[in-house]
This record gives structure tokens, sequence and C-alpha cells, in this order.
């Protein structure tokens, strides 16, 4: 269902790597799952995933929960072409989309998602005014970074409590060996 969507938009612009494309649901949808294996968002959820690129992990989320709200982040607008054709060919009313950077953003979110986007200090700069302060999820609300390689820097640097979890725990493919997810909650 993704594939020939995200194929034919890959011709167009380069979202994925050319070579790469035919790894979309391993590489890019299964990764961006990964978040649904540490929080099972609840219906009324208010997401924002932040530098979407082609809508991920937001589209496939979108997909997962479709009682949550999703707020699609890109200064690309390119991208969120993309963001916008798919959510509309796949029906999906739980996504908008904004080409602006994220400290622009109005309005406040339970969680903000992503995929190697920034350090959690910068990220934690542009959200930490955008928390509701009122959590409805089992886990607190915060930040929820894919990231990959050795993150004891960064999350010393970050100097706040910071959970871990390893990706190769929840999918057996070699991909997925130094992949985490990363969850700093913020209230």
């Amino acid at each position: 269902m993704l594939l020939p969507l995200y194929s034919e938009w890959n011709a167009k612009i380069n979202l994925i790597s050319r070579k790469d494309i035919d790894n979309i649901y391993e590489r890019h949808i299964l990764h961006s799952l990964a978040i649904a294996k540490i929080i099972q968002f609840k219906e009324g959820t208010k997401v924002m995933d932040i530098g979407t690129g082609g809508g991920f992990p937001g589209i496939p989320l979108a997909i997962m929960y479709p009682e949550v709200d999703f707020h699609l982040v890109d200064s690309i607008g390119k991208k969120l072409k993309v963001v916008l054709d798919v959510s509309e060919k796949l029906e999906l009313s739980n996504i908008r989309a904004s080409h602006q950077r994220v400290e622009e953003i109005e309005g406040k979110y339970d969680f903000f998602v992503n995929r190697a986007v920034a350090n959690l200090s910068k990220l934690n700069s542009w959200v930490h005014k955008k928390v509701k302060k009122d959590n409805i999820n089992e886990k607190k609300n915060g930040i929820i970074s894919l990231k990959g390689g050795n993150l004891s820097e960064e999350i010393e640097n970050f100097g706040k409590k910071v959970e871990l979890y390893q990706i190769k725990e929840f999918f057996e493919e070699a991909f997925f060996e130094t992949k985490k997810v990363l969850y700093a909650p913020l209230t």
C-alpha cells in the first residue's frame, strides 16, 4: 500500500535513497512503528512529528492510531506535498501538515516524535513551552526520538531523566542492531 505511493513520489523528488526504496517497509515504516513498542497512544492524544520529511514516523503511526491527532511539520515544503498526497490517498483524516519551523508552531501537544532530527537538548529548546501539562497516556508527555549509535553524551548533556530502548529487542532485522527509541518525559 505505501510502497507504490512512495515509489511514485521518490521518482519525482528524492525522499528516500533510490537504492533504499525497496527497503521502505523495514527501514522507514517498521522503524517508525518502533515507537508503538514503547507507548500505545490513547484516543485524543496530540502528537507533533518534527522534521517529518516524507512522513516518517508520522504516517505509519497515524495509520496505527486513527483516533490520535498527528501534526506533521517540516521546513521543506516539497516533502510536505508527499505527506499531504499520501494521507489523502490513504484517507487519513487524523493528519495535518505544516510547512514551518517547529519554533513557529502554536498550540500544545502531548508528544513530539522525530527521526534523528536534532539532539535532545535542541529538541527540548524547541518544544518545552508546547508540552501539555496534563497527561492522558501511561507515559508522561515528552519527546520520543528514533536514533542510532552511541547516545551517552547526548543523554548526559540533556541532564534530565531519559529512557532508552534498543529496537533490536523488538525486531530481529539486522538494520535495527544499533537503532534506539529515546524517550524524554517533559512534564
